[in-house]
Protein backbone atom coordinates (compact mmCIF):
# COMPACT_ATOMS: atom_id res chain seq x y z
CA UNK A 1 0.00 0.00 0.00
CA UNK A 2 1.37 3.55 -0.97
CA UNK A 3 2.62 5.59 1.97
CA UNK A 4 1.98 9.43 1.04
CA UNK A 5 4.72 12.33 3.01
CA UNK A 6 2.72 15.69 3.02
CA UNK A 7 4.72 18.73 3.05
CA UNK A 8 1.98 21.33 5.46
CA UNK A 9 1.44 24.72 6.47
CA UNK A 10 -1.56 26.24 7.22
CA UNK A 11 -5.22 26.32 5.59
CA UNK A 12 -4.86 25.33 2.29
CA UNK A 13 -2.61 21.74 3.78
CA UNK A 14 -5.20 21.39 6.31
CA UNK A 15 -7.89 21.49 3.15
CA UNK A 16 -5.95 18.63 1.30
CA UNK A 17 -4.98 16.65 3.99
CA UNK A 18 -8.72 16.04 4.80
CA UNK A 19 -9.82 15.97 1.14
CA UNK A 20 -6.70 12.83 1.15
CA UNK A 21 -8.60 11.08 3.98
CA UNK A 22 -11.61 10.19 1.47
CA UNK A 23 -8.92 8.76 -1.24
CA UNK A 24 -6.34 7.21 0.71
CA UNK A 25 -6.09 5.25 4.02
CA UNK A 26 -5.11 7.91 7.26
CA UNK A 27 -3.04 5.21 8.90
CA UNK A 28 -0.55 5.23 5.46
CA UNK A 29 -0.45 9.42 5.51
CA UNK A 30 2.05 11.65 7.56
CA UNK A 31 1.99 15.12 7.65
CA UNK A 32 5.43 17.19 7.77
CA UNK A 33 4.10 20.69 9.42
CA UNK A 34 6.11 23.73 9.31
CA UNK A 35 6.46 25.09 12.67
CA UNK A 36 8.39 28.31 11.50
CA UNK A 37 4.95 30.49 12.73
CA UNK A 38 5.25 29.28 15.96
CA UNK A 39 5.18 31.77 18.60
CA UNK A 40 5.09 32.29 22.34
CA UNK A 41 1.98 34.21 23.64
CA UNK A 42 0.86 34.87 27.14
CA UNK A 43 3.39 32.06 27.87
CA UNK A 44 1.94 30.02 26.26
CA UNK A 45 3.43 27.54 23.65
CA UNK A 46 1.45 28.21 20.09
CA UNK A 47 1.64 25.63 17.00
CA UNK A 48 -1.00 27.45 14.48
CA UNK A 49 -0.06 25.42 11.62
CA UNK A 50 -0.16 22.13 13.84
CA UNK A 51 -3.54 23.15 15.49
CA UNK A 52 -5.08 24.13 12.17
CA UNK A 53 -4.50 20.97 10.91
CA UNK A 54 -5.44 19.00 13.60
CA UNK A 55 -8.78 20.68 14.04
CA UNK A 56 -9.84 20.36 10.26
CA UNK A 57 -9.05 17.00 10.42
CA UNK A 58 -10.77 16.48 13.61
CA UNK A 59 -13.69 18.45 11.84
CA UNK A 60 -13.87 20.92 14.61
CA UNK A 61 -12.35 23.72 12.47
CA UNK A 62 -14.62 26.95 12.27
CA UNK A 63 -15.47 26.86 8.87
CA UNK A 64 -15.63 30.49 8.28
CA UNK A 65 -12.36 31.83 9.43
CA UNK A 66 -10.60 28.57 8.14
CA UNK A 67 -8.79 28.54 11.76
CA UNK A 68 -9.80 28.15 15.10
CA UNK A 69 -12.48 26.22 16.63
CA UNK A 70 -15.90 26.14 15.64
CA UNK A 71 -18.76 27.49 17.97
CA UNK A 72 -15.91 29.28 19.95
CA UNK A 73 -16.11 31.42 22.45
CA UNK A 74 -13.54 34.56 23.63
CA UNK A 75 -14.65 35.61 27.00
CA UNK A 76 -10.86 35.37 28.26
CA UNK A 77 -9.59 37.75 25.45
CA UNK A 78 -12.68 40.13 26.17
CA UNK A 79 -11.85 39.98 30.28
CA UNK A 80 -7.88 40.68 29.24
CA UNK A 81 -8.59 43.63 27.89
CA UNK A 82 -9.76 45.44 31.24
CA UNK A 83 -5.98 45.22 31.86
CA UNK A 84 -4.97 47.25 28.51
CA UNK A 85 -5.56 50.97 30.40
CA UNK A 86 -2.98 50.06 33.33
CA UNK A 87 -0.46 48.07 31.44
CA UNK A 88 2.78 50.50 32.01
CA UNK A 89 4.66 52.03 28.78
CA UNK A 90 6.85 48.89 27.40
CA UNK A 91 5.18 46.80 29.06
CA UNK A 92 4.19 43.41 26.63
CA UNK A 93 1.77 42.27 29.29
CA UNK A 94 -2.39 41.19 27.98
CA UNK A 95 -1.48 41.77 23.98
CA UNK A 96 -4.91 41.62 22.67
CA UNK A 97 -4.12 41.50 18.77
CA UNK A 98 -3.36 38.12 19.15
CA UNK A 99 -6.89 36.23 19.61
CA UNK A 100 -7.17 32.71 21.16
CA UNK A 101 -10.25 31.48 21.78
CA UNK A 102 -11.46 30.03 25.12
CA UNK A 103 -11.34 26.62 24.20
CA UNK A 104 -8.18 26.87 22.04
CA UNK A 105 -6.22 27.92 24.70
CA UNK A 106 -6.91 24.55 26.35
CA UNK A 107 -4.95 23.17 23.62
CA UNK A 108 -2.39 25.42 24.44
CA UNK A 109 -2.24 24.94 28.21
CA UNK A 110 -1.74 21.50 27.53
CA UNK A 111 1.40 21.81 25.01
CA UNK A 112 2.75 24.59 27.53
CA UNK A 113 2.72 22.32 30.64
CA UNK A 114 4.17 19.12 28.19
CA UNK A 115 6.78 20.76 27.08
CA UNK A 116 7.81 22.48 30.08
CA UNK A 117 8.15 19.04 31.65
CA UNK A 118 10.86 17.61 28.86
CA UNK A 119 8.59 16.58 25.82
CA UNK A 120 9.50 17.24 22.56
CA UNK A 121 6.90 18.78 20.36
CA UNK A 122 6.37 16.15 18.19
CA UNK A 123 5.31 14.11 21.35
CA UNK A 124 3.12 16.97 22.44
CA UNK A 125 1.80 17.14 18.74
CA UNK A 126 1.22 13.28 18.84
CA UNK A 127 -0.50 13.14 22.15
CA UNK A 128 -2.72 16.51 20.99
CA UNK A 129 -3.62 14.50 17.33
CA UNK A 130 -4.97 11.54 19.65
CA UNK A 131 -6.64 13.91 22.37
CA UNK A 132 -8.80 15.00 18.89
CA UNK A 133 -8.95 11.58 17.20
CA UNK A 134 -6.61 12.24 14.54
CA UNK A 135 -5.72 9.13 12.92
CA UNK A 136 -2.75 10.62 10.71
CA UNK A 137 0.30 10.80 11.74
CA UNK A 138 1.42 14.15 11.84
CA UNK A 139 5.13 15.75 12.47
CA UNK A 140 6.86 18.85 13.61
CA UNK A 141 9.38 19.90 10.75
CA UNK A 142 11.74 20.13 13.15
CA UNK A 143 12.11 19.60 17.35
CA UNK A 144 14.32 23.19 17.27
CA UNK A 145 13.56 26.42 17.23
CA UNK A 146 12.90 27.93 13.74
CA UNK A 147 11.50 31.59 13.31
CA UNK A 148 10.32 33.14 10.31
CA UNK A 149 11.37 36.58 10.30
CA UNK A 150 9.59 39.13 8.04
CA UNK A 151 11.47 42.42 7.13
CA UNK A 152 8.93 45.35 6.39
CA UNK A 153 9.66 47.47 3.34
CA UNK A 154 8.32 50.15 4.51
CA UNK A 155 9.09 50.24 8.32
CA UNK A 156 12.56 49.23 7.73
CA UNK A 157 12.00 46.48 10.78
CA UNK A 158 12.25 42.79 11.14
CA UNK A 159 9.52 41.32 13.05
CA UNK A 160 8.22 37.82 13.61
CA UNK A 161 5.55 35.97 11.35
CA UNK A 162 2.65 36.55 13.32
CA UNK A 163 3.09 39.89 13.95
CA UNK A 164 3.12 40.36 10.17
CA UNK A 165 0.82 38.05 9.49
CA UNK A 166 -1.95 38.87 12.36
CA UNK A 167 -1.09 42.17 14.41
CA UNK A 168 -0.42 43.83 10.63
CA UNK A 169 -3.30 41.82 8.71
CA UNK A 170 -0.09 41.16 6.52
CA UNK A 171 -1.15 44.57 4.43
CA UNK A 172 2.25 46.20 4.42
CA UNK A 173 4.93 45.15 1.96
CA UNK A 174 7.68 42.92 2.74
CA UNK A 175 11.29 43.11 1.50
CA UNK A 176 13.14 40.03 2.94
CA UNK A 177 11.92 36.39 4.65
CA UNK A 178 14.46 34.56 6.26
CA UNK A 179 14.23 31.76 9.06
CA UNK A 180 16.08 32.64 11.91
CA UNK A 181 17.79 29.38 13.71
CA UNK A 182 17.14 26.88 10.72
CA UNK A 183 20.88 26.38 10.32
CA UNK A 184 21.20 25.45 13.73
CA UNK A 185 18.41 23.04 13.38
CA UNK A 186 17.27 19.62 11.47
CA UNK A 187 14.42 17.92 10.46
CA UNK A 188 13.19 15.38 13.14
CA UNK A 189 14.60 11.79 12.49
CA UNK A 190 11.24 10.57 12.00
CA UNK A 191 10.31 13.75 9.52
CA UNK A 192 13.26 12.84 7.69
CA UNK A 193 11.94 9.48 7.21
CA UNK A 194 8.77 10.50 5.75
CA UNK A 195 10.25 12.87 3.32
CA UNK A 196 12.82 10.04 2.26
CA UNK A 197 10.73 6.53 2.50
CA UNK A 198 7.35 7.60 1.68
CA UNK A 199 6.30 6.01 -1.82
CA UNK A 200 4.77 9.91 -2.62
CA UNK A 201 5.48 13.39 -1.66
CA UNK A 202 3.12 15.80 -2.20
CA UNK A 203 3.48 19.85 -1.48
CA UNK A 204 0.51 21.18 -0.17
CA UNK A 205 -1.41 24.04 -1.57
CA UNK A 206 0.83 26.40 0.63
CA UNK A 207 2.20 29.66 0.87
CA UNK A 208 5.45 28.23 -0.64
CA UNK A 209 7.24 31.67 1.06
CA UNK A 210 6.50 31.14 4.58
CA UNK A 211 4.66 27.89 4.96
CA UNK A 212 6.94 25.25 2.59
CA UNK A 213 10.18 27.69 3.01
CA UNK A 214 10.35 27.24 6.53
CA UNK A 215 10.47 23.00 5.86
CA UNK A 216 13.12 23.86 3.10
CA UNK A 217 15.20 25.86 4.90
CA UNK A 218 16.02 22.74 7.04
CA UNK A 219 19.77 21.51 6.54
CA UNK A 220 19.42 18.80 3.70
CA UNK A 221 15.27 18.91 3.18
CA UNK A 222 16.03 20.12 -0.95
CA UNK A 223 18.98 17.06 -1.41
CA UNK A 224 16.45 14.86 -0.19
CA UNK A 225 13.44 16.09 -2.31
CA UNK A 226 15.43 16.31 -5.26
CA UNK A 227 17.25 13.03 -5.44
CA UNK A 228 13.31 11.86 -5.63
CA UNK A 229 12.05 14.84 -7.70
CA UNK A 230 10.13 12.56 -9.93
CA UNK A 231 8.13 10.84 -7.09
CA UNK A 232 7.39 14.43 -5.53
CA UNK A 233 4.14 16.40 -6.23
CA UNK A 234 3.34 19.84 -5.50
CA UNK A 235 -0.14 21.83 -5.82
CA UNK A 236 -0.22 25.06 -6.79
CA UNK A 237 -1.62 27.60 -4.09
CA UNK A 238 -1.76 30.51 -6.40
CA UNK A 239 -5.35 29.91 -8.71
CA UNK A 240 -5.67 32.60 -11.43
CA UNK A 241 -2.74 34.78 -10.62
CA UNK A 242 -4.51 35.34 -6.53
CA UNK A 243 -3.84 33.05 -3.31
CA UNK A 244 -7.20 31.50 -2.08
CA UNK A 245 -6.49 32.65 1.28
CA UNK A 246 -3.69 34.80 2.46
CA UNK A 247 -1.08 36.85 1.40
CA UNK A 248 0.90 34.41 -1.14
CA UNK A 249 0.20 36.55 -4.20
CA UNK A 250 1.55 39.92 -2.89
CA UNK A 251 4.78 38.00 -1.37
CA UNK A 252 5.37 36.15 -4.31
CA UNK A 253 5.39 39.72 -6.12
CA UNK A 254 7.27 41.68 -3.02
CA UNK A 255 9.92 39.55 -3.23
CA UNK A 256 10.68 39.60 -7.11
CA UNK A 257 8.75 36.42 -8.07
CA UNK A 258 6.13 35.97 -10.51
CA UNK A 259 2.12 35.65 -8.67
CA UNK A 260 1.35 32.33 -11.30
CA UNK A 261 1.83 29.03 -11.46
CA UNK A 262 4.46 29.80 -13.75
CA UNK A 263 6.19 31.41 -10.61
CA UNK A 264 5.19 28.60 -8.11
CA UNK A 265 6.92 26.37 -10.82
CA UNK A 266 9.97 28.03 -10.58
CA UNK A 267 10.28 27.82 -6.99
CA UNK A 268 9.52 24.28 -7.31
CA UNK A 269 11.48 22.62 -10.32
CA UNK A 270 14.33 21.49 -8.57
CA UNK A 271 12.59 19.72 -5.77
CA UNK A 272 9.19 18.13 -7.76
CA UNK A 273 8.82 17.17 -11.25
CA UNK A 274 4.97 17.58 -11.28
CA UNK A 275 2.95 20.61 -10.90
CA UNK A 276 -0.67 20.30 -10.28
CA UNK A 277 -2.63 23.51 -11.83
CA UNK A 278 -6.28 24.59 -11.98
CA UNK A 279 -7.79 24.77 -15.56
CA UNK A 280 -8.07 28.40 -15.01
CA UNK A 281 -4.43 28.39 -15.68
CA UNK A 282 -4.28 25.93 -18.12
CA UNK A 283 -3.24 27.74 -20.87
CA UNK A 284 -0.06 28.47 -18.70
CA UNK A 285 0.67 24.74 -19.01
CA UNK A 286 3.29 25.34 -21.84
CA UNK A 287 5.16 27.88 -19.69
CA UNK A 288 5.49 26.20 -16.89
CA UNK A 289 6.60 22.56 -18.31
CA UNK A 290 9.59 24.96 -19.88
CA UNK A 291 10.37 25.26 -15.82
CA UNK A 292 11.04 21.11 -15.94
CA UNK A 293 7.80 20.34 -14.36
CA UNK A 294 5.00 17.71 -15.67
CA UNK A 295 1.33 19.36 -15.28
CA UNK A 296 -1.91 18.00 -14.01
CA UNK A 297 -4.81 20.14 -14.78
CA UNK A 298 -7.90 19.65 -12.24
CA UNK A 299 -10.12 21.66 -10.29
CA UNK A 300 -8.40 22.59 -6.84
CA UNK A 301 -10.37 24.75 -5.30
CA UNK A 302 -11.96 22.14 -2.59
CA UNK A 303 -15.31 23.84 -2.20
CA UNK A 304 -16.85 20.30 -2.16
CA UNK A 305 -15.77 17.23 -0.83
CA UNK A 306 -15.82 15.62 -4.60
CA UNK A 307 -13.62 18.12 -5.65
CA UNK A 308 -10.97 17.47 -3.32
CA UNK A 309 -11.01 13.80 -3.51
CA UNK A 310 -10.49 13.78 -7.30
CA UNK A 311 -7.85 16.30 -6.47
CA UNK A 312 -6.16 14.41 -4.01
CA UNK A 313 -6.76 11.26 -6.76
CA UNK A 314 -4.79 13.20 -9.67
CA UNK A 315 -2.08 14.38 -7.29
CA UNK A 316 -0.93 10.82 -6.13
CA UNK A 317 -1.33 9.40 -9.50
CA UNK A 318 0.50 11.61 -10.96
CA UNK A 319 3.34 10.94 -8.47
CA UNK A 320 3.25 7.20 -9.11
CA UNK A 321 3.90 7.25 -12.80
Amino acid sequence: MTTVGVVCGGVGAARFLRALTGVHPVERTVGVVNTGDDTVMHGLAISPDIDTIVYTLAEAIDPARGWGLSDETWRAMEALSRYTSVRPAGSAAAPTWFNLGDQDLATHFYRTARRAEGATLTEVTAEIAAAWGVQQRLLPMTDHRVTTMVSLRDEGIEVPFQEYFVQRRHSVPVGAVRFDGADRASLTDHARMALTDSDVVVIAPSNPLVSIAPVRSLPGVDAVLSARRDTVVAISPIIGGAALKGPADRMLLELGHEASVVGVARLYAAIAGTLVIDPIDASLATAVEATGMRVVVTPSIMSTPAIGHELARRTLAAARR
